[in-house]
């Protein structure tokens, strides 16, 4: 059943609520940091009215319209076959280009290099959320602060180890707690507006132009704490797969956006009243009493924040495993019901990892606002001049006032990622390696990928000549051959090395191609297509969704429909495995050996496959790149 099928089914109340903690876990924490980081961070203003009326005004018009108009209103209209997320976006318009392979190109790189950016994100947002949530503690009980770190890293560690154990029974906490959070914000921010309502002036955009034309070196420097409001915002579109597009917008425009709106305006209307109070804004704001159950309620909104980005993480290394940007991975359903709920081991180490790394080495959430904001402003830009691309290519109506609004946006988008070029030296520069490094592995995959099926067609037999030419009887033993093939143009290297050492084939030979559609979800009637090759010799076609799961025997029981049926306790599946040699190939060194890691890493075709591992035959072959 597709996700939009699931979604018929459910309430639209009930999938608000749901995305209230998945969704929106992300930028619903941003109070935490943001606003403190405009007059406490490494740029910060001086504290005075027309600062904060400014940078409330900057905050106010951010959110209207990069997510409220550009995500919320725009952007989610540009599905894939109900599935969102930049490496869906680029699926999209990659089909869209698929006329001119240069722009094809252009389109499939800046897509990937938006996906690696996402890893940074998913890898800031637990260590950010969780510190900042933790920082709390300094306000109520100063002599805790030696503890922050340790609490932090106490925090984090768990909450990777029970990955494994899904989060269908955590999950249905998710949205009422993060309803609570939402609650809190709009009523710790309305009481302190309602003691300072001259706060609500910087609704007035005069507010941050007037401050642009007059100090623009310090809006300029502004604008990356404003942009701590607005991270989270690719969540909107990377999860819209699982609720739908207008269960977002009623959780956003319904109580998320004026929540956090009047939050931010209470921490203004606080620091108006008490400059001293920008230290840490947020948690002032709270009366004594009830500084720690917010501390307490602040950390697991956090940890519902972190979840949303692991498991996006989880989401995303699937996508690019289908796609052909990363081998296959080890991947564990945790649910019975739900097949989005996915356990990745190798990605989970590596985020745990690095996330305690970071929290060693950046040790506050001041700290690591300088290494956010860059990650996540370039997924931005690239997620614009995508839809941008797709937005053109579509005989779609008012398709020329959509493309000057994205323009528009992808110019404030801009302007918010040269803003956190500033902070390079101060953090900034750990996203974009870390990106930069995930890149490479993206592209020499998908590179390597490609040379190895250009090399095998060089000394593999093509399956024309096999087929018609002139070739010797050879014993037929019983039952059915299944070979696995990438390039149904040539004979599977299993086949040939069976017959050239074994000389013997099966009384019915199988051609098995998996093909991964740039679709999330394919239709039961489009999964399987038979094409009779010769006698008792067929090719069949196993076409796959990006986001669904590849079980080669359960597809094949569908082959009853086209007369053929096969044996399972009679049929025997062929895989080959390359290894890959060093050689006078196109591929720079390195890249070869980067590849060849990756592909020693690669989980096996018997068990990415759910084949029976008594009836799997691998075969490993030599491949000179």
């Amino acid at each position: 059943m597709s996700a939009t099928q699931d979604r018929s089914h459910s309430s639209l109340g009930g999938l608000a609520l749901a995305a209230l903690g998945i969704v929106y876990g992300d930028i619903g924490t941003s109070p935490l940091y943001a606003f403190k980081e405009a007059f406490h961070g490494s740029h910060a203003l001086a504290v005075s009215e027309t600062n904060v009326l400014a940078a409330l005004s900057a905050f106010f018009w951010a959110m209207m319209l990069i997510i409220s108009l550009k995500y919320v209103w725009i952007v989610l209209r540009y599905d894939n076959d109900g599935e969102g997320g930049v490496l869906a976006l680029t699926a999209l318009a990659h089909r869209t280009a698929s006329h001119a392979p240069r722009l094809a190109t252009l389109v499939i790189g800046a897509g990937v290099f938006a996906a690696a950016l996402f890893y940074g994100d998913a890898i800031i947002t637990p260590a950010i959320s969780v510190l900042s949530a933790v920082e709390g503690l300094a306000v109520a009980a100063p002599q805790f602060e030696q503890l922050i770190v340790p609490i932090t890293i106490g925090i984090l560690v768990p909450l990777f180890l029970i990955q494994k154990h899904g989060t269908s029974r955590v999950g249905t906490l998710f949205g009422p707690v993060t309803l609570i959070w939402f609650a809190t914000l709009a009523v710790l921010g309305l009481q302190s507006i309602i003691q300072t309502p001259q706060v609500l002036a910087a609704i007035d955009p005069r507010h941050a132009v007037s401050f642009a034309l007059d100090h623009p070196h310090a809006a300029f420097l502004l604008l990356s704490a404003v942009f701590l409001a607005l991270t989270g915002g690719e969540a909107l579109y990377a999860d819209m797969g699982h609720f739908g597009a207008r269960a977002v917008r009623v959780a956003w425009y319904g109580l998320v956006c004026p929540a956090l709106l009047i939050n931010y305006f209470g921490q203004g209307a606080l620091v108006l009243r008490d400059p001293t109070a920008a230290e840490n804004p947020f948690y002032l704001l709270a009366p004594d009493w009830f500084v720690f159950p917010l501390i307490g309620l602040a950390t697991a909104a956090t940890v519902i924040a972190s979840q949303a980005t692991i498991s996006g993480a989880y989401s995303m290394t699937l996508q690019a495993s289908r796609l052909g940007y990363l081998p296959r991975v080890r991947i564990l359903h945790t649910s019975d019901r739900e097949r989005g709920q996915i356990y990745i081991p190798s990605v989970n180490w590596l985020m745990l990892l690095s996330v305690v790394l970071l929290v060693l080495e950046f040790r506050s959430s001041t700290a690591l606002a300088a290494a956010y904001g860059i990650a996540v402003s370039g997924t931005m830009i690239i997620t614009t001049v995508l839809t941008i691309f797709v937005t053109l290519a579509a005989a779609a109506r008012f398709r020329l006032p959509i493309v000057a609004g994205l323009g528009l946006f992808a110019l404030l988008e801009c302007a918010f990622f040269g803003s956190n070029l500033t902070k390079i030296a101060a953090g900034g520069w750990f996203p974009m390696l870390l990106g930069a490094l995930i890149f490479i592995a993206l592209t020499s995959w998908k590179e390597g990928s490609h040379l190895v099926a250009e090399q095998r067609r060089k000394i593999d037999v093509p399956m024309d000549g096999f087929l018609h030419g002139p070739h010797p009887d050879v014993p037929r033993v019983a039952g059915t051959a299944v070979y696995l093939t990438s390039d149904t143009t040539i004979v599977p290297s299993a086949l040939f090395h069976n017959l050239k050492h074994y000389k013997v084939m099966h009384e019915q030979t199988v051609f098995l191609h998996v093909i991964n559609e740039e679709i999330p979800y394919v239709s039961d009637v489009d999964h399987l297509r038979l094409t009779p090759l010769a006698p008792d010799t067929y090719q069949l076609d196993v076409h796959f969704g990006f986001r669904e799961e590849p079980d080669l025997p359960k597809a094949l029981e569908g082959v009853v429909r086209f007369g053929l049926t096969f044996d399972p306790m009679l049929t025997t599946y062929f895989v080959a495995r390359s290894v890959i040699v060093d050689g006078p190939g196109s591929l720079p060194r390195w890249r070869c050996a980067l590849f060849s890691w990756m592909t020693r890493q690669a989980e096996g075709a018997a068990t990415y496959f759910r084949l029976p591992a008594n009836q799997v035959v691998e075969l490993g072959t030599q491949v000179l790149l």
